[in-house]
């Protein structure tokens, strides 16, 4: 939910700054503001808003926001929302990922360059080299799935922009709101058995792929995106060939016919139409590895400011999160009557220890009935049974905390260049009647 300046209207009709001396005008001059806005917010919805007075300083009503633009994409669902078309990016309306499991024709859709046109499942290859790998092989998809044990997992992946569409200053790059992330069942072999079979150098430090996209100017010499992952990520059970999603071959706009997928890390990392896996001893330095991409602050910054390369580190782990994803937001209840809320939350490498929701704009919190994970690096699922015993405009909010304590924020967190990392609580809108 992008912030809102305070109406313009409202701000015009405060008294002259010279007229106000005191500490008590100041406030009264604070309080006007805020009792006036939450009247414009409450005319515009049609209706009071319970509890509006704890809604924090800076954010509007959730129910307020401007949705993007429907736009159809072979393979997925109609309801997906376009972001770009060259590179094509979309994102998924959080309903649709209601599922405990994401159906492979809502999860979302982040390329970087422009998917290969040639694909051919049996002349398709994948090379193993680098200076940290004893001898170099390649590998057709038929050896994949002979020569190696599959397995499979369900695995979260995410953007590490989602909910860019929050930051203030405005961050550049596709402008997520929460909808890239998905969770769906992988099938392929260990990254790990692969490398072991080409044999690792004691001086392996991190891994780096190549696909078959390319980039959108044209150029074959340049490379839309090589990214990849320290040694110890790529030697986990649940790192990835995968070349099956939920049973299916992996759609075109997700990668098919092969790809890598690392949970629980930004979904840059697990790069798609993979053709080449190098084994560096340093950390990777393909397209999209260099500073600013794909890192944030080593340290909090101030909002806008202007952070040098060497002091950005590379985003690895994702932060805890959460996503309600039923009811629809901008739904109508009648009073008293009971709604079950349902969603799914996430921790990057590590678990989910209790998620809550506030329909109070966080001023209190109720416990939800938190699931296990399918496997490590699934997401988990959550419910909670609410009530509502006045009539007007609600928000229920969620918040996860981790197996470590840390806890999502209520409000956007610390700003960087990037727009990364937004793991502000997740809003919906509800309209309660008689």
């Amino acid at each position: 939910m992008a912030r809102k300046k305070p109406v313009k209207t409202i701000l015009s009709a405060l008294p002259d700054k010279s007229s106000v001396d005191t500490e008590s005008s100041k406030w009264s001059r604070r309080r006007f503001v805020r009792n006036s806005t939450l009247l414009t917010f409450a005319t515009a919805l049609g209706m009071p808003i319970v509890n509006g007075t704890k809604l924090p300083y800076g954010l509007h009503p959730v129910a307020l926001e401007s949705g993007n633009v429907p736009f159809s994409i072979e393979g997925k669902h109609s309801d997906l929302v376009l972001l770009n078309d060259r590179p094509l990016n979309a994102e998924t309306p959080a309903h649709l990922l209601n599922d405990d499991i994401t159906p492979n024709d809502v999860l979302f859709v982040r390329n970087n360059g422009l998917p290969p046109t040639d694909v051919d499942p049996e002349t398709w290859t994948l090379t193993i080299e680098g200076e940290s790998i004893e001898k170099p092989i390649e590998l057709s998809l038929n050896d994949l799935k002979t020569r190696f044990t599959p397995y499979t997992y369900q695995l979260t992946l995410e953007c590490g922009g989602n909910g860019r569409s929050e930051f203030d200053p405005p961050a550049k790059g596709n402008q997520w709101s929460t909808g890239a992330v998905g969770c769906p069942l992988f099938t392929g072999v260990r990254l790990k058995d692969v490398l072991s079979y080409a044999g690792i150098k004691t001086d392996a430090v991190y891994i780096g792929y190549y696909g078959k996209d390319t980039h959108i100017s044209g150029d074959v010499n340049k490379t839309p995106i090589s990214r990849g992952v320290p040694i110890s990520k790529a030697m986990e059970e649940e790192s990835l060939i995968a070349w099956s999603m939920n049973g299916e071959d992996l759609p075109m706009q997700n990668g098919y016919p092969l790809r890598l997928v690392f949970g629980g890390w930004p979904a840059s990392t697990s790069g798609k139409w993979l053709s080449k896996i190098v084994v560096r001893n340093q950390i990777h330095d393909g397209a999209k590895m260099e500073s600013p991409s794909y890192r944030v602050p080593c340290k909090p910054v101030a909002p806008g400011t202007k952070v040098p390369d060497e002091e950005m580190c590379i985003i690895e782990s994702m932060p805890v999160k959460s996503l309600i994803t039923y009811p629809k937001t901008g739904g109508i209840l009648h009073t008293k009557k009971s709604l079950t809320v349902r969603g799914h939350a996430w921790a990057g490498d590590l678990e989910v220890d209790k998620v809550e929701v506030s329909i109070d704009f966080g001023a209190t919190w109720r416990a939800c009935h938190l699931k296990s994970p399918a496997n490590r690096l699934a997401w988990q699922h959550w419910s909670v049974d609410l009530s509502f015993d006045k009539e007007g405009y609600y928000e229920v909010w969620a918040k996860a905390t981790d197996s470590k304590g840390s806890s999502q924020p209520m409000v956007l967190p610390g700003w960087n260049p990037k727009g990364y990392l937004n793991n502000a609580c997740h809003r919906i809108a509800l309209k309660v009647k008689s």
